[in-house]
Order: structure tokens, then sequence, then C-alpha cells
């Protein structure tokens, strides 16, 4: 039986590891953490979010890095058969909003145990062990050296992540093995990350949910780089939620660009329309004080800051507002302005951006072109996407089709 190491005990790794097997391969799977898919477990905020329900199409239009080489990939296994494969293992499934699919007990559990017990039926060897390097002679894969051990190999799997949550065992150690072995990395950078500003704006509304609203990314030049209606929170040190996490996997040079959010407030109408309401309203509340008014409009932490934005004070009559007052208060509702200093730490990030470069490994069968034997999947691939089960989806897809190849390409004896 052809020897197979696999490295790492996410997603990646473990698809692979169980492709492996199901090919006839003998499988060691390297993973020091107590548990496997300790990642996977804490991704949709405990739910899972498996994967898309949609096909190879509207998953290559989910992935803004190097989607083209995903494309064999997806082209065996897209979400509609991911979300297949989890029902066989005995996980149902359901699709929710934006065709997220999670099982329908909610629990990431569920995946990770059913994935463990087809690890066990398929006699797959967990080794609770740390890999220190791959062992190549005269160009192939021939050893996985472990902190505890030496392990054989006719062929190896590097899927250790990327480095974003390092709690979970997503420590950088697979860049460091890769480049060893002569591979390009890109800087692993954060993606799906929450935005820092330096406007006290965020500060002062902290804690505060804009739901149903509209956000726009420009940067110097005013090009809009991401626009998309949805979710978002204001924090201490800027900006998160969904809409944001989005928006930062399109930014992508702070070094030479500067960039800023435009929120609108009130997506549902249109400047026009906007109008007539603030008239409306005005007319209805003509007595009151412009801060009453106000709470009609925005949320109750939002109206010192509006106050302030416009400069118009607190105690205005509705009456007395002027044209050119109404005016600027339909700016800040159309577009409140926070301008973007930086990303969090990678460590906060839901995937890393960057990683092996795609150019040097093979698309079809995620074997490296360095050296024969060696197979990447999951995160440590220079190729990340959006929120909504898309990261998760490149993991299965890739794993899936290096556990497949390595157990069966190449001579052995």
């Amino acid at each position: 039986m052809k020897q197979i190491v696999v490295i790492g005990g996410g997603a990646a790794g473990l698809m692979a590891a169980i492709t492996a097997a199901e090919h006839g391969a003998a499988v060691t799977l390297l993973e020091p953490n107590e548990r496997l898919g300790k990642k996977v477990n804490i991704t949709g905020k405990g739910r899972c979010n498996v994967t898309n329900d949609c096909g190879m199409d509207e998953l290559m239009q989910n992935i803004p890095r190097n989607s083209r080489f995903l494309y064999s990939a997806f082209s065996r296994f897209d979400g509609r058969d991911c979300k297949a494969y989890f029902e066989r293992l005995g996980v149902p499934m359901k699709t929710e909003r934006g065709n997220r699919v999670f099982p329908v007990s909610d629990s990431a559990f569920d995946v990770t145990d059913a994935l463990r017990r087809r690890l066990k039926e398929l006699n797959v060897k967990w080794e609770r062990d740390r890999a220190l390097s791959v062992e190549t002679k005269e160009g192939r894969v021939t050893a996985v050296r472990g902190e505890k051990r030496r392990y054989a190999a006719d062929a190896a799997i590097l899927a250790t992540g990327g480095v974003s949550y390092p709690g979970t065992g997503s420590t950088g150690n697979g860049f460091r093995m890769a480049a060893e072995l002569g591979h390009t990395v890109i800087e692993p950078k954060a993606s799906l990350v929450p935005l820092v500003s330096e406007d006290a704006d965020c500060a002062q509304m902290q804690g505060l949910s804009l739901k149903n609203v509209e956000i726009k990314v420009k940067n110097r030049k005013n090009k809009v780089i991401f626009q998309e209606f949805g979710e978002m929170l204001f924090t201490h040190f800027g900006l998160s939620g969904p809409l944001i996490l989005s928006a930062s996997a399109h930014i992508r040079d702070w070094e030479k660009d500067t960039y800023r959010v435009c929120i609108d407030l009130k997506p549902a109408l249109d400047e026009q329309k906007l109008e007539a309401r603030l008239l409306r309203d005005f007319a209805e509340r003509s007595n009151q004080d412009f801060s009453n008014v106000l709470g009609g409009l925005v949320n109750k932490s939002m109206i010192p800051v509006i106050i302030r934005r416009t400069g118009i004070p607190a105690e205005t009559k509705a009456n007395s507002i002027t044209k050119e007052q109404r005016r600027r208060l339909l700016q800040e509702l159309k577009c409140f302005e926070i301008s973007l200093s930086g990303t969090r730490p990678v460590a906060e990030a839901i995937v890393t951006s960057g990683g092996v470069k795609v150019g040097e490994i093979a698309p079809a069968t995620m074997e490296s072109k360095k050296v024969a034997g060696l197979y990447f999947a999951g995160e440590l691939i220079d190729v990340d996407a959006y929120t909504g089960g898309f990261n998760l989806q490149i993991a299965w897809a890739t794993g899936r089709a290096a556990g497949e190849a390595a157990a069966t390409e190449g001579d052995w004896e």
C-alpha cells in the first residue's frame, strides 16, 4: 500500500486523509491538537457554514484571488457535491440565506464528528505529533520528520492552514516547510478581517449594529472597489460585521492607497424620496427639537454624531431647519463616511490571503511542480474567498483533489 502522511487535521487535511484512504492508501494523519477540526468547530459561530449550495460558476465568482487555479478541483467537487457528501456521512444539511449550507443541528461538532468516524472506518492512523520537515531524496518525498519520530512516506500532503486563529494550531509552520522545499510563499495577510479606523465616531458608537444598510468602499481615486447590502457593526477600533469582513477581501494595498467606507443608512430610498421623507417628518414634528426628530431616522447612538457632523444644533426646531441644513443631513444619511487606516491583526482574520504560489502547484492534482510526491491543500495555497462557505469549500475541494492524486498518481511498490 502507498504510504501517505497528511500534515494538518483541519478541513483540508481531514478531507485529504479520508480521500486518500478511500483510494487504497495507508494514511497517517499528523495533528498535535487534542481534537481534529479545531478551526472547523468555531466557523459560523460554532454552526459551521460547511459550503455554499451552488455550482462551479458561482463558486468561481466568489473567489477574488486566483480563482482559475480552482477550476479543476471545483469541476469535480462543487458546493452541491459537498452538501451531498456530508449528508452521506450522516449529517443532514440545510440551506439558508445566500445559499449558505449548515448542519440541520446547527452544530459544527456534528461535521467534525462525522469526519472523525469516517477516518476510523478507513483505519487512518492519527498521530498527536507536530511535523517539523518533509524529507526528500532526488527530488521526491521520502519521509516526514515529526517532533516525536520520523514517518516514512511515498507522498506527503501539506494542509497546515494559514496564520489566522493561531490558537487552533495555524501557526504558519506549513509556509516554512514549503519554503524550505523551494516554494515561493506569497506573504500571508489578513482577509475577512475587521477594519481599523482612527475616526472617534466609531468608538463613540461601539456596539451599534446596523442592519439593511449598503456600503461602498472607495479608494484614493474615488473608485468603488466593493459594494454590498447587509449588516455591519461599529467597534472600539473601527468596523466589523459581515459586510466589513467581505469588504476586507478587496482591500489589497494599504501601503500605496487609502480607503474609506461610505454607509448608506437609507438604501431603500433614493435622494428624491429621502428628501420627501425629511420634509414630511419636519412638517409633522415642526415644533420638536432636531435631536428628537432624528430619533425617527437613526439609532439613538448615532444622534450625537449626526448632530456634530451636520453642524445643526440639537435644540434647533424642525420648522427652523434651512434647506442647506436639510441637504447636509440627507448627505450624511446617504453617505455616512468612515476613513480606514488598516486591518486588525492577521490572528483575528477568518482566513489568510497569500500562501504557496499557485503557479508552482498542478491545479488538477495539487501536486508540487518542484517536489514529486508533495501535495498542498486548503488555506496554505494562495487562494481565498468571500464569506458564505466558500473558504471551507476551497478546503474540501483541494483536500479531495490532493488525497485522490496522492493515492493514485506515480509509481510505487
